[in-house]
Formats: C-alpha cells, sequence, structure tokens
C-alpha cells in the first residue's frame, strides 16, 4: 500500500510519462525534418509546438515536485518491467511499471496533446 495521495501519485507519473513524451517527439523531429515531404512545415510546426506544451507541463510538474519534497528515480529495466523510486517526503518507495502499460498510456498522453491543437 503506498502512502502517496492519489493526486500527488498522478504528478509523480507525470513526471515519468512526460520525458518519454518529449523523446519520442525529438526523434520524431528530427525524423520529419530529414523527410522529403512537399508541406513539412506544418509537421514539423506540430511537432514542436507540441513539445513546448510537454515542456512547460514538465516545469510545473518539477515545480511541484520539488516545493512538496517529491522525487522520482528510475533504477533499472528489464524487457518487461521498469523500476521506480519515488521519495515523498521523508518516504522511500519502489513502483514497478509494466512496460506495455508504460507505452500505452505515453500513446494516450500523445493523442491527448496533438488533440488540443
Amino acid at each position: 500500500m503506498t502512502r502517496i495521495p492519489i493526486n500527488d501519485l498522478e504528478i509523480i507519473e507525470q513526471a515519468i510519462y512526460l520525458p518519454i513524451l518529449l523523446t519520442i517527439l525529438q526523434r520524431d523531429l528530427q525524423l520529419v525534418e530529414r523527410t522529403p515531404f512537399k508541406l513539412g512545415n506544418p509537421y514539423i510546426n506540430l511537432i514542436e509546438e507540441t513539445i513546448a506544451t510537454i515542456q512547460r507541463d514538465l516545469s510545473k510538474v518539477k515545480y511541484y515536485m520539488q516545493q512538496h519534497k517529491i522525487k522520482v528515480q528510475r533504477l533499472k529495466s528489464d524487457d518487461a518491467f521498469t523500476m521506480y523510486c519515488f521519495f515523498y517526503k521523508g518516504y522511500e518507495e519502489l513502483h514497478n511499471y509494466f512496460n506495455p502499460k508504460l507505452r500505452h498510456k505515453t500513446e494516450e498522453l500523445l493523442e491527448a496533446y496533438l488533440k488540443k491543437k
């Protein structure tokens, strides 16, 4: 059982998912820039705007975590799971995330961010 309240746990998960999403979008941006589209600028602009929005959101998450003495550290990863250590107001908790769930949640977030545009 976790000692972390639901709203703080959601913030912690944002601190996990948003950097993954940024990495994916930055790689995609490089691919789109190298691909010879007839009209590539709209794709590039969409990805750049989405990256900027995610960076702003991640900045807010980091600020909240700093103010509430919360830290997240990725410990190890294998084919099936990724383990994170959450430091929450003096407590330490280990959490395993199923990699396909991480991927699925990242896809959901990407869709949500792209639909905002």
